[in-house]
């Protein structure tokens, strides 16, 4: 995926994946589903210490899928990757 801001590609990670799927409390199923990718693809995945270990396509749709239910992917910068839902837009 692309960081919107920078225009780096930005690889997220199995702890990030496994981070923003406790804040949205969901199970790896709920996932997999959002994303229309397999269970073991996502499990697989969280696995992983650093990169998710899965196709480009799949991460891509991981990765949609979780930032369309609200999460924000925080790229490496010194302070560590990391996740965090994404601020409300204002009315």
């Amino acid at each position: 995926m692309v960081n919107r801001r920078s225009g780096d590609i930005l690889t997220i990670t199995g702890q990030q994946l496994r981070a923003a799927r406790a804040i949205l409390r969901w199970t790896a199923q709920d996932v997999a589903d959002a994303a229309r990718v397999g269970v073991a693809t996502v499990r697989r995945a969280e696995m992983q210490e650093g990169a998710l270990g899965v196709t480009a396509a799949n991460e891509a749709a991981i990765q949609r899928a979780l930032e369309a239910a609200g999460i924000q992917f925080i790229p490496q910068n010194g302070g560590g990757a990391g996740v965090r839902t994404r601020a409300a837009d204002p009315d």
